[in-house]
C-alpha cells in the first residue's frame, strides 16, 4: 500500500482537520460527534439541507457544504454510514426553524441511520423531510442495497437541491423538487481497478490487467458483469445506452449529462467519454444543454468513471444554473 498518510488510524481525523483548516470561509468542522456545517451556522428562515455517507468519496461530504448545497453533512468512516448522533448533530447544525431535509444515498445503512437520528431530531421539534437517492440503473438489489444504489446522481441532486432552498423553497416544496430530481435521472459506471482503504491495507476486490467491471459500485460491489477491457467508446455505448432505456428519453428532450470520475482516471479519459455519449445522445435527438465533467463522486483512488444524464425541464436547469460556492463545486458565485 502506497500512500500519502501518516497512520492508518489517524488518516479521518487529519484529512478532515486538514480540509477544514483549508476551507475555513465555508465550513466550521466539529468532532464530537463528527460532521460538517456551514461557517455561521444555520440560515435563518432557510429549509436545511443535509446529507451524509461514508468518507472516501471526496469531495462529497464536507466537500459540498456553503452557499447553493449543504447546509450540514455527517461523513461515516471510510466506505460506512454515520452514526445517528452524527446524522442528529447535522440536522441540529442545519435547522434554521423551516425544517430540515435529510438526502440519504439508498445504502442500508444510511436509510437506518438517517430513520433513526430523523426520529429524533422530530422529538426536539425539528420537522424533518426525507428523500432517498436511488440513480444507479446497473443492479436493482447489492449486496449493501435493498434497491437501486445511490451514486454520482446524488452530487446534481445535492446542487440542484440547494439551490432550490437558497431560492425560498419551503420544506414541502423542496422535498418534492428533490424527488423529480432523482426520477429524472439515471447512472451507470464502471472500474478499471480497485481502491485500498487505508485501513485495510489492501485492494477492495480483484481484476485482472485485461479486465473491467461494468455496473460497479462506489465501494467496489459487484456491477453487471466482469468483461474484457474495451475502446472508450464502446465502454460508452454499454453505459449510456443502459440510461437512455432507464429513462425512456425521446427525441427532442433536453438533459444535462455528467461524467464523474471515481478517483484515479485522468480528467483527459472523461472527456473521452464525454466526446462519445455526447455524440450519441446527438444521434438520438436528444439535447445536451447542460454539461458537468470531473471528479465529483470519488472511491479513494479507484479507475473508473460514470455517466449519468438527467432529464431537464425549465425549472431544474434553473436550479442547475444557480450560484454554488463550495469546496468542491463552485459556479456563478
Amino acid at each position: 500500500m502506497k500512500k500519502l498518510i501518516n497512520h492508518p488510524e489517524d488518516v479521518l481525523n487529519e484529512f478532515m482537520r486538514g480540509f477544514s483548516i483549508a476551507h475555513k470561509d465555508l465550513v466550521e468542522y466539529k468532532t464530537d460527534p463528527v460532521h460538517f456545517h456551514r461557517a455561521g451556522g444555520a440560515v435563518q428562515g432557510k429549509v436545511g439541507l443535509i446529507s451524509g455517507g461514508g468518507s472516501g468519496h471526496e469531495p462529497l461530504g464536507g466537500g459540498y457544504v456553503g452557499r447553493g448545497m449543504l447546509d450540514a453533512a455527517a461523513p461515516g468512516a471510510f466506505f460506512s454510514s454515520p452514526t445517528p448522533d452524527q446524522i442528529l448533530a447535522a440536522t441540529q447544525a442545519a435547522d434554521g426553524g423551516a425544517g430540515v431535509l435529510h438526502l440519504v444515498l439508498n445504502y442500508t445503512g444510511d436509510i437506518l441511520n438517517f430513520e433513526m437520528a430523523a426520529e429524533m431530531a422530530e422529538a426536539e421539534g425539528i420537522e424533518v423531510t426525507s428523500v432517498v437517492i436511488d440513480d444507479d440503473v446497473a443492479v436493482e438489489d447489492s449486496t449493501w442495497t435493498a434497491g437501486r444504489r445511490g451514486v454520482a446522481g446524488a452530487i446534481t441532486a445535492m446542487k440542484m437541491t440547494g439551490a432550490a432552498t437558497d431560492l425560498g423553497y419551503d420544506l414541502a416544496r423542496t422535498t418534492e423538487v428533490c424527488k423529480k430530481i432523482n426520477d429524472s435521472m439515471g447512472t451507470m459506471g464502471l472500474a478499471l481497478s480497485a481502491c485500498t482503504v487505508p485501513t485495510a491495507g489492501k485492494p477492495s476486490f480483484d481484476l485482472a490487467d485485461d479486465e473491467i467491471e461494468l455496473g460497479i459500485g462506489v465501494h467496489g460491489e459487484p456491477g453487471v458483469k466482469r468483461v474484457k477491457i474495451m475502446p472508450a467508446d464502446d465502454i460508452t455505448d454499454v453505459l449510456v445506452d443502459a440510461v437512455v432505456k432507464d429513462l425512456k428519453l425521446e427525441r427532442g428532450e433536453d438533459v444535462l449529462l455528467f461524467i464523474n470520475g471515481l478517483g484515479a482516471t485522468p480528467l483527459s479519459e472523461q472527456y473521452i467519454l464525454y466526446n462519445h455519449a455526447w455524440d450519441k445522445l446527438d444521434a438520438l435527438g436528444v439535447n445536451v444543454t447542460r454539461s458537468q465533467v470531473g471528479n465529483y463522486f470519488t472511491s479513494l483512488e479507484m479507475a473508473g468513471a460514470s455517466i449519468t444524464i438527467m432529464r431537464l425541464d425549465e425549472e431544474l436547469t434553473t436550479l442547475f444554473d444557480a450560484p454554488v460556492h463550495t469546496a468542491g463545486w463552485r459556479a456563478g458565485a
